[in-house]
């Protein structure tokens, strides 16, 4: 519990005065988390969020690398909403990635808005990703530029979303297709 509370403090002190991120009441940090933001770009965590950077953490599926939240171009945006859990989470923007409230990452889970390479000719312009309130992603997930997620979409280990899921579904694959409906609440 000591070591929460430390690695709290420290990842506190790091996003919010050395990177000047804007981090809501309550959140916990298991482990040291990597932050990065470009000048003239925005990231804002909500309340009551919890990230787990560290491998001997009590998320037993394996997590094998911290949570790593950047902003890499001028005018980028990251927002997270309430509530929101994450376990070895890359999250990593151009353009703009926006997650709801009560979002679940599994261990190992990257989201990027763009093809992370371009000087490279093949890469595709960035896109905004958009991942609704009360989203369930798997372990190892990929979610990739210009998805949205629907609300209460729940989305199965190591699946690759390429494309646009709808609210309240199960989905999963690669690429990521959705497998059946789900009753809302």
């Amino acid at each position: 519990m000591f070591l929460t509370w430390l690695w709290t403090c420290f990842n506190r002190f790091n996003a919010m005065y050395m990177w000047g991120i804007a981090l809501g009441e309550n959140s916990v940090f298991c482990g040291k988390a990597i932050f990065f933001k470009a000048e003239n770009s925005q990231i804002s965590i909500g309340n009551n969020c919890i990230f787990v950077s560290d491998a001997n953490s009590k998320n037993l599926i394996g997590i094998n690398r911290p949570c790593i939240i950047n902003t890499q171009k001028p005018g980028a945006i990251i927002t997270i909403g309430d509530n929101s859990g994450f376990s070895g989470t890359v999250l990593g923007a151009t353009v703009k990635i926006v997650i709801g409230k009560d979002v679940k990452c599994g261990a190992n889970t990257t989201i990027i808005d763009s093809d992370w390479h371009p000087e490279d000719s093949r890469s595709g312009i960035p896109k905004p990703i958009f991942i609704e309130d009360n989203v369930w992603l798997g372990a190892n997930v990929v979610v990739l530029k210009g998805v949205t997620i629907g609300v209460n979409t729940v989305i199965g280990a190591n699946s690759i979303v390429t494309k646009s899921m709808p609210a309240n579904v199960i989905a999963a694959g690669n690429p990521c297709v959705v497998i059946k409906s789900i009753k809302n609440g």
